[in-house]
């Protein structure tokens, strides 16, 4: 797997860090995304060091030329994208809409922060869908309510 910035700081804020190497045993992270997890350290917010992760692979692209044209993506989800062009067999960790649509554009196998927990309670890592979701809302991660009630039946925990 190769992972970008916001599912390294959700699960991490969620204390639920640890479900990543459990369930993919090695992470590859490009050097853009520990750059910009060491910005916001420095600004004060709470997210991991992964230099300190012995589970954490950093890398960078080997090639610039890599990746087709694509605009309005940040270094870290370029980053991810490249590096998937140059593996063999990529999933990619990513929760950024435009980016999710690049690498299905490229037919790049994807998951974000809300499909690791979903893959986290079917491994038994959570008990419960619905309060991790409850706390990536309180810390503004960006989920519809139709969304929210299509993972909780994914889960087995929907009302309806």
């Amino acid at each position: 797997m190769i992972c970008n910035t916001s599912p390294l700081q959700y699960l991490h804020q969620l204390g639920l860090l640890h479900i990543l190497p459990a369930l993919a045993g090695e992470v590859v992270v490009p050097f853009a995304v520990e750059e910009e997890l060491a910005i916001g350290r420095a600004m004060g917010v709470s997210l991991p060091d992964l230099k300190t992760l012995s589970w954490v692979r950093l890398r960078r692209p080997r090639s610039q030329a890599a990746l087709p044209l694509i605009h309005d993506l940040g270094p870290g989800e370029t980053e991810v994208l490249m590096l998937a062009l140059e593996s063999s067999d990529p999933i990619v960790i990513l929760d950024d809409a435009l980016a999710r649509r690049s690498a299905e554009t490229l037919r790049l196998p994807l998951t974000g922060t809300v499909g690791l927990l979903l893959d986290a309670k079917r491994a038994g890592f959570v008990e419960r869908v619905a309060p991790c979701l409850d706390r990536l809302q309180a810390l503004r991660f960006r989920l519809s309510p139709r969304t929210r009630e299509a993972v909780l039946r994914l889960a087995g925990e929907s009302l309806f």
